[in-house]
């Protein structure tokens, strides 16, 4: 079987992309690719001037817009601003993330830091956009999950991990819940008969700044990995191509998630990806999509009886 590249993105002139996290690491890649492929991207971003500088780099048809997911008013505020701006959207990558290390810190709202970024931030922005995807034609969102969601477990009565915080673990979890929102959000657009397709990507390991900080305080296996990872991990524009491809490739049906085929989906060529048991759960679906309904106070794609 051919290996999917970047070559394989169709023409994407007339899109409009919104690629968060845009200005470095895999999302300045998809966001590079989309470009050269003739969309418009915005990039949105925390850092405008760090978002500028990747605008440059970038070339094309690009524009930057102040986003910082750990505040829920900067999404409503981004989301409404870019909503009247562009009536149609047809790509939103969730792509953007933060991994911490050291003891807990929270959100501007009180969340637990990493799942108000990876989590709450892009469950808020999808709905609040999900009118101009839905105006669209074949629109699409993708959300960025990690391996490490296959080794993580969401406790629901601890969803901020005020007990027996571990930085590793709490972005293992947030991932996990990333990963449950978009095979949630797929199966309420099928019931809703949307449009709109659903789609997940993982980057195995890859050369970014949020890797090995992923891995080295997973205990000695983790460490061990984040040391492997330093030759073991692949290039960025290789972790990238999942996401570009569950972003643009024609035939994507809305659920499918996209990874490496290597070894423990670690690097290699973009195949399907398997996801955790808990993660394919329509149970902790509905229980998640519940609490970042109510944690956000965004609300969309009612679960039908």
């Amino acid at each position: 079987m051919t290996a999917w590249t970047a070559d394989r993105i169709p023409d994407q002139h007339g899109r409009v992309a919104v690629v968060t996290g845009a200005n470095s690491g895999l999302g300045l890649v998809t966001a590079t690719e989309l470009a050269r492929h003739g969309a418009r991207v915005v990039l949105a971003v925390r850092d405008t001037g760090a978002g500028r500088e990747a605008a440059r780099r970038i070339g094309g048809d690009v524009e930057v817009r102040e986003l910082d997911l750990a505040r829920l008013a900067s999404v409503r505020a981004f989301a409404a601003k870019l909503a009247a701006d562009h009536p149609v959207i047809d790509l939103l990558v969730n792509n953007a993330g933060v991994v911490l290390l050291g003891p807990r810190r929270t959100s501007a709202d009180g969340f637990e830091l990493q799942l108000a970024t990876n989590l709450l931030g892009h469950f808020a922005l999808t709905g609040l956009l999900l009118g101009n995807l839905a105006a669209a034609r074949n629109a699409r969102v993708v959300n960025l999950s990690s391996i490490t969601h296959k080794t993580a477990r969401l406790d629901f009565g601890d969803l901020m991990f005020e007990r027996d915080y571990r930085a590793a673990a709490a972005y293992g979890r947030s991932k996990l819940a990333t990963t449950i929102f978009g095979v949630e959000l797929d199966r309420r657009l099928r019931a809703a008969g949307s449009p709109v397709v659903s789609a997940l990507a993982h980057p195995g390991l890859t050369r970014t700044n949020l890797t090995p900080r992923a891995w080295e305080h997973r205990g000695r296996a983790g460490r061990l990995i984040a040391r492997l990872g330093l030759v073991a991990t692949q290039p960025v524009e290789q972790g990238a191509l999942p996401q570009l491809r569950a972003a643009t490739d024609p035939g994507v049906r809305g659920g499918q998630f996209f990874g490496p085929a290597g070894l423990w989906e670690t690097r290699g060529r973009v195949t399907e990806a398997r996801l955790s048991r808990e993660a394919a759960d329509p149970a902790a679906g509905k229980r998640l999509w519940a609490a970042a309904e109510e944690l956000t106070g965004v609300t969309y794609l009612e679960a039908r009886p």
